[in-house]
């Protein structure tokens, strides 16, 4: 469904008339037109005819129940998948901005699996109307949103912007922009791009090496950005926004993780906004993750050197649902 085109279609209704359809589709969650009851019968009819709110998801659910993958099919069969994190308070929704990647990191699942295409605008809308949908049913709602799902946003980026301003419409969504996070894996242009558009969402970039060499290895399609560059474009992006930035580090076994690594790392991000968040590898066959002893040494080492940092929790790796696992697949 492509939220553009049905307001465009019916661009000479009354303003009341689109904001009741605003309404249903991102506030009252309706999955038929039928239930539509508030908008006149041809209208419903032409709606369903032309907009079927119907989204092909099939639901996987981790052990703990902390986590929910959905797999959805798009109408030319190509599929993408998308993860629901459950905490005690909120939900976080993880989602895909294309389906495979054209980085091939080495570590992620997605990577394997090549580039595909651009996910549109509509069709990452309905990854949040499906869970949307799905919370609602038991009382509940989606609190924040990343984008750190399939793919990299930057380089789908009008798309992935249109569907943040959706998000963040008070009349559609009405999710908060500091409750919406995008990662990149450090497309220069884009963090540039993304300071100037006057949104206050969070910014997190894959670093996931100290040195250019070995981030080289790990990310070989990615890296056509150095890390001085990708730096300065976050430097930029904080003057314009004076917003933190999330520093992603995969920690991966006898790879990234020594203590020379960790004093490397502290090198480039002793600074005030800049924030590091060291991520337990999820196994995809081919490296190992690092010991949380090993995650531990690191982490103080970094604490020691001034270096603002935390760990990130894996969630639903039982389901392949868990960072870097995502593949398109059951």
């Amino acid at each position: 469904m492509n939220p553009d085109n049905i307001f465009k279609k019916f661009a000479s209704l009354p303003k009341f008339r689109i904001q009741q359809i605003k309404k249903l589709i991102y506030q009252d969650f309706i999955d038929d037109w039928s239930l539509a009851s508030t908008l006149p019968l041809n209208l419903r009819q032409n709606l369903a005819k032309i907009y079927p709110l119907l989204i092909d998801g099939k639901i996987f659910m981790s052990s703990d129940k902390q986590t929910l993958k959905a797999l959805i099919k798009f109408s030319d069969g190509l599929a993408v998948e998308t993860v629901l994190l459950k905490h005690k308070k909120r939900n976080t929704l993880c989602l895909s901005s294309q389906i495979g990647c054209a980085l091939r990191c080495l570590f992620c699942a997605t990577g394997k699996m090549g580039f595909k295409r651009n996910l549109t605008e509509g069709e990452i809308i309905d990854q949040v109307l499906f869970f949307s949908r799905l919370a609602k049913k038991s009382g509940e709602s989606i609190n924040n949103i990343v984008f750190m799902g399939m793919g990299e946003p930057f380089l789908n980026y009008d798309n992935v912007l249109k569907a943040i301003k959706i998000i963040n419409d008070k009349d559609c969504f009405g999710l908060g922009a500091r409750h919406i996070s995008l990662s990149t894996a450090g497309i220069s242009p884009g963090i540039e791009k993304l300071g100037k558009e006057n949104i206050q969402i969070n910014l997190a970039i894959s670093l996931h090496a100290p040195t250019d060499q070995l981030r080289q290895q790990l990310m070989p399609s990615g890296c056509r950005f150095t890390i001085s560059k990708i730096l300065k474009a976050v430097d930029q992006y904080i003057k314009l926004t004076n917003r933190k930035v999330m520093f992603e580090y995969l920690m991966l076994s006898r790879v990234n993780d020594s203590d020379r690594h960790a004093m490397e790392l502290a090198k480039i991000m002793k600074k005030s906004l800049y924030m590091v968040n060291l991520i337990p590898y999820n196994e995809t066959g081919t490296f190992k993750p690092s010991s949380q002893e090993r995650i531990n040494q690191f982490k103080s080492i970094l604490e020691k050197k001034g270096v603002n940092v935390t760990q990130r929790y894996s969630f639903g790796s039982d389901i392949n649902a868990a960072c870097g696992q995502l593949a398109g697949a059951a």
